[in-house]
């Protein structure tokens, strides 16, 4: 999870595993959810939103937007 304003570049990031942190650590690399809002202060607070959530719950937030788990990334 996280907030930025730019995607793209957060994929890639991520996808050279130029930073440290947990998709570096586990190998995680494919996107597959993602949600776009007006404000930072909007997505800052939905971000907090899911973190409370049960994983069932997040589970079924990716099956319902994106049920083949494909890497959205790709689409970008």
């Amino acid at each position: 999870m996280g907030v930025t304003y730019n995607l793209a570049t957060r994929i890639s990031i991520h996808k050279s595993d130029i930073v440290d942190g947990f998709t570096k650590r586990y190998s995680v690399h494919d996107l597959v959810y993602f949600e776009e809002y007006e404000s930072a202060m909007e997505a800052i607070a939905r971000e907090k939103q899911l973190k409370n959530w049960k994983r069932k719950w997040k589970l079924d937030a990716i099956e319902k937007m994106n049920p083949e788990w494909d890497d959205l990334s790709e689409f970008m």
